[in-house]
């Protein structure tokens, strides 16, 4: 995580900047805080940051530094194949980390299995390479420590067996015992003995003082109390016995006392002054808070269920808490010692390390206790966002501090003396206390913020005070097509709810939302996930958050029987806490949150503002067209200061207009790059809809061709449904096909109309407006009245011909130009109106309805084009014709 560390296999020599080395531990954390960032918008957001933190940084962490003490203490020389080895073992763990993480992300079974194969490699080659060196060591002292590492090594291939059990298993009923299994064997062997070992060691020189007598005697009785405790554990947990399962890992935590002995020891008569030691020990705290509440709960809990329920509330005290302060203290002592560079160097990249140190202790410890305290959404959102904060603080420092000791270091070589910033014992420890209390100040404002910002609910309600009855009711819930299956739940009065949610639809991703915010996030074709909905005390509805899925149907009712005893309702736990922004339905179209509030179409675009392309592109060469469509999210304004999250082809509304004759064959590859299911329907081509009209699923492709046969204007969309919403959203384009013979013009336009139903600025459509056909702009290609200010433009006595679709999804329109009249009108293939047989003055269409108009203008001036039902023009369906001479 740094650079300019000495490398083991070296001999301690400075090596300088390894990638390989130096960086992973650093990724894997700035992953998990994006992942915890956008944990609303992927999948499994609590198990990714755990295992971002624990199977990628601390991981990576253990490989290399237990490796460094190894090295340090048992004083064997390297072999020169040492370094090669150890990079293989590296890679192999990082890149197992990734194929497990992203093998769970996207449901694929063997990338699991792959990734877990290698990370159980390489944490067992690892074990061998400590304990050939530890054979080969005359050094006695300390070998306990290494006998640790060793352990620790064995016991990662268990947690990963069981960890792939548990991703790969197709029922979703594995018993919640496996999972305890998983989490002690990870938690509490991997990670608990291996920081139990190195303690033995690091607390006393972090301190600055010597190991008390008996410490190195005392971690040899712990080892066994340990390591049987682990294995007792797993064995008994998977056998169901959960008085057994309490009992062994009692013996656990007999192991803990007795190092807690030496621990407690070392720390009387020094104080806890900087941030290496205070992270040490609060990392210590919350390992020794977590073994004790899974014993506990273990013991009192009525069932697996419930154990597995209570477990997940505190996991992320396994992540944040334990395995990252861990680090942060590890680090923040190992790397001024491992940069080196003399007393004056180490003083100061000690205090490098140290600043700003009370203040992000308070918020990592404060800002988890707010995460984890039963408390509204927000202020779980705002105790997360101060964890993150000062871990982000932390990788800046690890960043900065080789450089800034590389110049330090040139400064005193240079002139024999060097500021730094170590200050007056009085001052410092003032300014100490001063920070502290500044993060406890900011904790508290973020509580009462988060309090304040929360809507209250009604005191009064079921739901609100219904005794829970300590039994969980757990059911099984699959989403086939637009619904949940099955559709309907009967829960006890006081029951917890547990859902365990498989997407059994091959093609479109899905989510469950509960009124109180539990979610399952959403969740790609097969995968699984387990929303605790909390303590049912009313009956209430469920639904998927997909815009326009809820419309469809997709809700889950869950009726609540029997009567109610009233007390207070524990709250209900979702995968992640709600972040600001986000409402529990995952709805962005409540009262006051829609954009529509900033229509204001008398304002005129900015400067920069691009209309989109009227004029028809020509017809490419040759009668065989190549094209690649790419379904793509964007955000994009369509009225001025109006942004929206479309659903698009080609980054585009419309999608761009495909242009041939009768007789072309159109080859279409459509690339699906958004994270839910979309399709395409050419109603240009005679084929049959059951394969190329198919969903395509997030990363996937589908090959459509089909040959024009008819001319026309003819409309393309997504056929995904809800298709309304679909369309709604973005998803429509035009294929132009010329009839035969069709003379040349001097300008050709084509307008697609579309209604646009607004949902949150910046956010997705508006579903519930869609099915309830309120638009709130009608506009041609995308943009309101952007041909008002960007105009269109003629001469006089040219012809102008326009190609005109109603691509809906719901509305039709009459095509009219104010001050002039169409000498030509041709709709739906064939021809109303030819020159000299009269004229028109609009042109009908009906949704998904096409045709062109002709005409000229005898003067210049300014001709706007609408749709004359009226109240659609004032909508923001309207153009002009600038017509010079």
């Amino acid at each position: 995580m740094s650079t300019g560390r000495p490398d083991p296999a070296a001999g301690g020599r400075r090596r300088g900047f390894s990638p390989l080395r130096d960086l992973p531990s650093t990724l894997w954390l700035m992953a998990a805080g994006i992942s915890l960032a956008l944990q609303h918008w992927i999948t499994a957001p609590q198990w990714l940051v755990i295992h971002l933190v624990v199977l990628g940084a601390a991981s990576h962490s253990i490989l290399v530094w237990s490796r460094y003490f190894a090295f340090t203490l048992l004083k064997v020389p390297p072999r020169p194949s040492d370094q090669r080895q150890q990079n293989i073992r590296l890679l192999l763990l990082n890149l197992g980390t990734l194929a497990v993480v992203t093998g769970v992300l996207g449901s694929w079974p063997v990338s699991v299995i792959i990734g877990a194969t290698a990370v159980a490699t390489a944490a067992a080659w690892h074990g061998w390479s400590l304990a050939r060196q530890l054979r080969a060591s005359l050094s006695v002292r300390l070998r306990m420590v290494i006998r640790y590492y060793i352990t620790a090594a064995c016991l990662l291939p268990i947690g990963a067996l069981l960890g792939t059990l548990l991703a790969t298993g197709d029922d979703l009923s594995i018993p919640a015992r496996m999972l305890v299994s998983h989490v002690v064997t990870n938690a509490f062997g991997w990670l608990g003995i291996t920081v139990a070992g190195t303690i033995v060691t690091l607390w006393p020189t972090a301190l600055r003082t010597g190991m008390v007598a008996g410490a190195d005697r005392a971690a040899a009785r712990a080892l066994p109390w340990l390591v049987g405790g682990v294995l007792a554990t797993d064995v008994l947990a998977l056998l169901g016995s959960r008085a057994g399962a309490s009992i062994t890992l009692l013996a656990y935590l007999v192991g803990v006392g007795i190092l807690a002995t030496p621990f407690v020891r070392t720390l009387r008569g020094h104080a806890v002054g900087d941030i290496a030691t205070a992270s040490l020990l609060a990392g210590v705290s919350w390992f020794a808070l977590l073994v004790v509440y899974l014993d506990v709960t273990i013991a009192v809990s009525s069932g697996w269920d419930q154990v597995d329920t209570r477990l997940s509330q505190v996991t992320p005290a396994i992540a944040a808490g334990f395995a990252l302060q861990m680090l942060i203290g590890a680090m923040s002592y190992l790397l001024p010692v491992a940069l080196g560079g003399g007393t004056a160097n180490l003083r100061f990249t000690n205090a490098y390390m140290d600043r700003g140190g009370p203040l992000r202790l308070v918020l990592v410890n404060g800002g988890l206790l707010l995460a984890l305290l039963p408390a509204p959404g927000l202020v779980h959102a705002f105790g997360w966002a101060l964890v993150t904060t000062g871990v982000v603080v932390f990788l800046a420092l690890i960043r900065l501090v080789g450089p800034a000791s590389r110049r330090h270091r040139a400064a005193l070589e240079q002139d024999g003396s060097a500021e730094a910033p170590v200050e007056a014992e009085p001052m410092a420890g003032e300014r100490r206390r001063a920070t502290a209390v500044v993060g406890v100040a900011v904790i508290a404002i973020a509580a009462a913020v988060g309090v304040g910002l929360t809507p209250t609910a009604p005191a009064s309600t079921a739901s609100t005070q219904v005794v829970p009855t300590g039994a969980t009711t757990t059911v099984h819930v699959v989403t086939e097509g637009m619904r949940f299956v099955p559709g309907a739940l009967s829960v006890p009065v006081g029951n917890r709810l547990i859902v365990l949610v498989h997407n059994a639809d091959p093609t479109t991703a899905h989510d469950l939302v509960f009124p109180s915010g539990a979610t399952s996030g959403m969740l790609a074709p097969g995968a699984n996930a387990r929303v605790d909905a909390g303590v049912i005390g009313e009956s209430e509805e469920a639904w998927c958050s997909v815009p326009g899925h809820r419309q469809m149907g997709m809700l889950l009712q869950v009726t609540a029987t029997g009567a109610a005893r009233f007390a207070t309702r524990p709250p209900a736990t979702s995968t992640m806490p709600t972040m600001p922004g986000m409402t529990s339905a995952g709805s962005s179209t409540q009262s006051g949150t829609s954009a529509a509030s900033h229509i204001d179409l008398a304002r005129t675009p900015d400067a920069s503002f691009q209309a989109h392309p009227a004029s028809l592109p020509r017809v490419p060469p040759g009668t065989v067209h190549h094209i690649t469509l790419t379904v793509e999210t964007t955000v994009r304004e369509v009225a001025p200061g109006v942004k929206q999250q479309l659903w698009t082809y080609n980054g585009s509304m419309p999608g761009p207009v495909l242009h041939g004759r009768i007789g072309d064959t159109f080859d279409i590859t459509l690339v699906n790059h958004t994270t839910m299911g979309h399709s395409i329907d050419f109603h240009a081509g005679e084929v049959a809809p059951d394969a190329v009209m198919r969903t395509v699923p997030p990363g996937g492709t589908l090959h459509y061709t089909f040959t024009a046969t008819h001319a026309g204007i003819w409309m393309y969309h997504c056929s995904t449904m809800p298709m309304s919403v679909h369309i709604a959203n973005g998803m429509f384009g035009a294929v132009i096909i010329d009839p035969p013979g069709l003379a040349p013009v001097a300008h050709e336009y084509v307008l697609l109309q579309s209604e646009l139903y607004l949902g949150a600025q910046g956010g997705p459509v508006a579903a519930d407006k869609v099915m309830a056909e309120r638009p709130d702009l009608v506009v041609f290609n995308g943009y309101a009245d952007q041909y008002v200010s960007r105009p269109l433009t003629a001469r006089v006595g040219e012809r102008v011909r326009v190609w005109v679709l109603d691509a809906g999804p719901d509305r039709s329109m009459s095509f009219h130009v104010v001050g002039g009249q169409f000498d030509t009108s041709y709709l739906e293939g064939t021809y109303l109106l030819h020159p000299g047989a009269g004229a028109s003055q609009a042109l009908g269409l009906q949704v998904a309805q096409g045709g062109f108009v002709e005409l000229s203008f005898r003067q210049p001036g300014h001709y706007s084009f609408v749709t004359h039902r009226m109240v659609d023009a004032e909508r923001g369906a309207r153009g002009m014709f600038v017509v010079t001479r």
